[in-house]
């Protein structure tokens, strides 16, 4: 397979949740790293989407990075054929705290919201690979650790999450990936 398009990333952090009553689907997706590495550069990056109201849009949909070129990488080329295709770049602080192997935690600062999230708990590492197409147009390949527990955050108020058997990249709703890829 030729690839033509990527990314990597070393020390992410994936969450997919419902925090309250209301939504069948998930309303905070969260995935984090330290450093995204593209053809165009590296920066801290990831993507987010927020619905704090069930049945309203979202209040917070895009890729998170401080470096425009990098971020701008991102949505048609990585994940040209989905909903995050035409999603904007939005800036944002992204910070991590790790307590390998057993913990993880990040806190993101973006659009005037703040996101806490503590994983805990970590299952051993596993090498991951995922084909294009189950669920995403690309393959996915890495190490993860799904978290025993989570604890999250939001605007400074403890929330809890409800964890879907799977997340929309097809693995753990709450993970911990040393380093990864996505390749088309």
């Amino acid at each position: 397979m030729a690839v033509t398009q990527w990314m990597c990333w070393e020390g992410a952090l994936h969450l997919a949740a419902t925090t309250r009553p209301g939504f069948t689907e998930p309303n905070l997706v969260l995935h984090v790293a330290r450093r995204v590495a593209t053809p165009v550069g590296s920066a801290p990056a990831g993507w987010i989407e927020w619905s704090p109201e069930p049945g309203r849009p979202p209040a917070l949909f895009g890729f998170l990075c401080m470096d425009a070129l990098v971020g701008s990488y991102f949505a048609p080329k990585i994940w040209a054929g989905t909903p995050l295709e035409q999603a904007p770049v939005i800036p944002g602080q992204i910070s991590f705290a790790t307590k390998l192997p057993h913990a993880a935690s990040t806190r993101v600062q973006v659009g005037g919201h703040v996101f806490e999230i503590a994983l805990d708990a970590l299952a051993p590492q596993q090498l991951v690979q995922r084909t294009a197409g189950h669920p995403m147009p690309f393959i996915q390949q890495g190490v993860e650790a799904s978290a025993g527990t989570v604890a999250l955050k939001v605007n400074g108020q403890s929330v809890t999450p409800t964890l879907p058997k799977l997340s929309g990249l097809g693995g753990p709703a709450a993970t911990w990936s040393a380093c990864g890829l996505f390749a088309r």
